[in-house]
């Protein structure tokens, strides 16, 4: 936990304190020299995400065709690359539009971690190793098999659930792989489903899955209640938006509720500004605590951050800087939440340190990191 004498929770609202690098233990001609990186390492994504012969740059990033990959929920364009640098609660590097609520992709995935761990404290969900289907009636955890699954199976994507969501087949991520060497020659692939908690498989269908359950136990849209208990409380701005599919509504004591994405596979999900993304950053870096008020259990906060069994690197819908993927210039306790395109937002907790990158290429990320941890480090 960070040094209560030396840092801050910002204030609700724009008006951000600042701080001098050398304040706060940084170098300035390290940070500096990130900070001209990232600005110069802009994702070759097109800015509208459609290539001129009318593909969407998800559906070719993943390799993806066939009867699910109709994009059906909202686009909007983006901005350039942006960025910022947090330290003890105060902004030492900030470029570009980080005021611009734009689209996260996957970062949304981590947000729906969160809401699971207010599901916890409100005692919506009494056991993460409870079934789902306990507590969740309809006609998604029936089956044999889906009745095994558990909310833990969910929020580490091990549930191997099968079926149709959305009018999306789990099938359309068999044998998905992410990462900047990610081989998606066989992706959509029919693979013998393995039994829940047995196999890790980075899958949006099943994401979108949680997305519902959560919003069943809630009972309300669940941008609402992340509104009410996340955003609100951790003085975010007002400007950012979460968004389902035009497939994915349901009615919730009697209301007609859109139920929201875990990305942008297939358009919609989170629209979010740098700045509103560092902020729960911060809620994270410093254990789901903010201005004195735990905002997410902290008994939960420490099993979404721990290493999943079937993946070292992954715990609740946060990726954690263990195993293959590991980044040496940094601590083995850092989190990360990351969204294609590229967005990240990346949490050293022991140092109290948090930055937002967005939009900026695949195989410039280590680069940006490398020379962030040099000014750390001197």
């Amino acid at each position: 936990m960070p040094d209560a004498a030396k840092s801050i929770f910002p204030p609700a609202g724009d008006d951000w304190p600042h701080a001098e690098p050398t304040a706060v233990g940084l170098d300035p001609g390290h940070l500096a020299e990130a900070q001209a990186f990232a600005q110069a390492s802009e994702t070759k994504w097109p800015a509208s995400f459609y290539y001129p012969d009318g593909r969407y740059v998800g559906i070719v990033e993943w390799n993806e065709t066939g009867p699910w990959s109709e994009v059906a929920g909202v686009i909007r364009a983006r901005g350039g690359t942006s960025g910022l640098v947090v330290k003890g609660g105060k902004l030492v590097a900030e470029w570009g539009a980080t005021r611009r609520a734009d689209m996260t992709f996957s970062v949304a995935k981590s947000y729906l971690a969160v809401l699971a761990g207010v599901a916890v404290g409100d005692g919506l969900i009494k056991d993460l190793d409870q079934a789902v289907g306990a507590s969740v009636p309809g006609p998604w955890f029936e089956s044999a098999h889906n009745s095994q699954i558990t909310w833990r199976h969910l929020l580490q994507q091990t549930s191997e659930w099968e079926g149709v969501l959305w009018e999306k087949s789990d099938q359309v991520d068999h044998y998905r792989q992410v990462g900047t060497h990610g081989d998606n020659s066989r992706k959509g692939t029919l693979r013998p489903r393995q039994a829940p908690g047995s196999y890790y498989e980075y899958n949006d269908v099943r994401v979108n899955l949680l997305a519902l359950a959560l919003l069943m136990r809630f009972r309300r849209p669940l941008p609402e209640v992340l509104a009410e208990r996340i955003m609100g409380p951790i003085g975010a701005s007002r400007e950012w938006e979460w968004h389902g599919y035009r497939t994915s509504w349901v009615e919730v004591d009697g209301r007609n509720v859109q139920s929201v994405s875990g990305g942008a596979h297939w358009g919609g999900g989170m629209l979010m500004s740098a700045r509103d993304q560092a902020r729960l950053g911060l809620l994270v870096a410093r254990g789901g605590a903010w201005e004195g008020r735990q905002l997410i259990p902290s008994a939960f906060m420490a099993e979404m951050l721990a290493p999943s069994p079937c993946n070292g690197g992954y715990g609740f819908l946060w990726w954690l800087n263990r195993g293959d993927g590991r980044r040496t210039v940094w601590p083995d306790t850092c989190v990360s939440a990351l969204g294609a395109g590229n967005n990240i937002v990346w949490i050293d907790r022991e140092r109290d340190l948090v930055a937002v990158m967005r939009w900026i290429d695949k195989h410039a990320v280590n680069g940006f990191l490398e020379r962030l941890g040099a000014a750390v480090r001197a």
